[in-house]
């Protein structure tokens, strides 16, 4: 006996799945005609902007109102730029200028851009509050740790976002902000009661449903006190007590990706966390990066096993569905924007720059990038100094290995300028900072969130909030390392 085509095409209309490769295969082109909701553009889709334009293209012709997707959130986590870096900084650095009319500015930027390229969604901003210090996976990607300028950057980032007719997708709901695991590889628990959360996570959240924002996406955490043993993006008690009654969201629910361990672990696989989400009240499913067409096979089937076991009820899928569907109708009508070519998000990256310190006359120093890992949100995104450099040597080492005393050596005269990302936080990192400032002049560059740490005896430390192409601009810059001056 058969598959009811009526009820896979009901599951398929919940799901965004992803191709591999620039050129959309038969398979996804095949899906989106057969009701897929749509696709999420990943940097392997990613080639040049006629690539991209043709791709999308190609999926809106099997289907008018298919859905797609990006993480573009600016500064580290690009897709458009993965190839070079984000010509725009990201949240932590537009929080640090504290500027939301600059905020809604830079997002209408990003927006215009996805916009002609016939992308309808982002999944952006992050509005988490990063009130811990040593957060994996948020970090930078916030506007603060502070709520009430969270909030306030989060609701300028979805106006200028929608402004272009590019729906907005704020996460991660109910605030990723306060935890110390990445829910890419595990289940993060955040132990805090809901309260806390009302004061801290949420007024963000509060803030972009009354500016309208379209789609919210879930975190895959754990708040025991609301979700109990499995993540958020499993609970009703988050996304139907807490977002639609208390918050008021109408919008469309979007899970972080389904293949993340976070859900895949807790569920028992891809399948199984798909129908989990959806009786929690989850709309549109994101499965992850690396899908097939035998995987969403699967997950389509798995959807039609639990409306026929009664996991599921067929009211709430058509529920999820239409409400994918209502956010690829606020979409499709949106045409390409002009795109103006600007230095906006290098005068706005400068603006965030701030020095501890003295930087003046460092000449032509030995420039030291300290390798860092990357995150599965960021990717392997070209970060640092080196495209700025007029003139500088720049080395790459890791800081677990490096000999300060070779490093001096090499350096000679010349000071050092130390470069990296959370510098404490690498195996080694805070040693070898230590045993060149104590003996040799040394500006240290903060990349990531800056934190508390600082070294004992620099000469100067600086702090880009970022690692995006215009953050790397704008310290080289504040150090008098390039010749080109962006100050607007």
């Amino acid at each position: 006996m058969g598959t009811d085509p009526g009820l896979r095409r009901l599951a398929l209309g919940t799901l965004l799945a992803a191709y591999p490769g620039p050129v959309p295969p038969g398979w996804a082109v095949d899906l989106v005609a057969e009701g897929l909701a749509g696709h999420t553009l990943f940097g392997t889709n990613v080639h040049d902007p006629a690539q991209v334009a043709a791709s999308t293209a190609a999926l809106r012709a099997a289907r008018p109102d298919v859905l797609v997707a990006i993480d573009e959130e600016g500064g580290d986590v690009t897709r458009l730029a993965h190839a070079t870096g984000s010509p725009y900084p990201g949240n932590a650095a537009l929080g640090a200028v504290d500027d939301p009319a600059l905020t809604g500015r830079v997002y209408a930027a990003i927006g215009a851009e996805l916009a002609a390229l016939g992308i309808t969604v982002d999944l952006a901003p992050t509005v988490d509050v990063n009130t811990a210090d040593e957060n994996p996976v948020i970090g930078t990607r916030s506007f603060g740790a502070d709520p009430a300028r969270v909030a306030v950057h989060s609701a300028a980032a979805v106006a200028g976002l929608q402004s272009t007719g590019v729906a907005a997708c704020a996460k991660h709901f109910p605030g990723h902000g306060a935890t110390v695991a990445d829910s890419h590889h595990e289940l993060p628990t955040v132990e805090a009661s809901p309260a806390v959360l009302r004061e801290r996570d949420l007024p963000p959240f509060a803030a972009v449903v009354d500016a309208g924002v379209t789609s919210i996406m879930t975190a895959h955490i754990r708040v025991p006190a609301l979700t109990g043993d499995g993540p958020a993006t499993f609970s009703r008690a988050v996304l139907v007590d807490l977002l639609r009654r208390e918050l008021g969201f109408t919008g469309a629910v979007i899970t972080d990706a389904l293949e993340m361990k976070g859900a895949a672990l807790a569920a028992g696989g891809i399948g199984p966390a798909a129908v989990l989400a959806l009786a929690a009240g989850a709309d549109l499913l994101c499965i992850g990066a690396r899908v097939d067409a035998g995987l969403v096979e699967r997950v389509a089937a798995e959807i039609v096993a639990a409306l026929g076991d009664g996991r599921l009820d067929r009211a709430r899928v058509e529920r999820a569905a239409g409400r994918a569907a209502a956010l690829a109708a606020a979409t499709r009508a949106a045409g390409p924007s002009p795109i103006t070519p600007t230095d906006l998000g290098y005068a706005a990256a400068r603006r965030a720059v701030r020095v501890e310190g003295d930087v003046a006359g460092l000449g032509r120093p030995l420039v030291v990038r300290l390798d860092a890992a990357t995150t599965i949100a960021q990717g392997r995104v070209p970060w640092g100094l080196g495209p700025h450099l007029a003139g500088s040597e720049e080395i790459l080492v890791l800081a677990a290995e490096a000999d300060a005393a070779a490093l001096r050596a090499r350096a000679g005269e010349r000071p050092i300028v130390l470069v990296g990302r959370h510098l404490h936080r690498l195996p080694g990192g805070a040693a070898l900072v230590d045993a060149l400032t104590a003996v040799h002049p040394v500006v240290v560059v903060e990349m990531g969130w800056p934190g508390r740490w600082r070294p004992a005896s620099a000469r100067a430390f600086v702090t880009t909030y970022g690692a995006s192409h215009a953050n790397g601009r704008a310290a080289a810059q504040a150090l008098g390392l390039t010749p080109d001056d962006l100050t607007a």
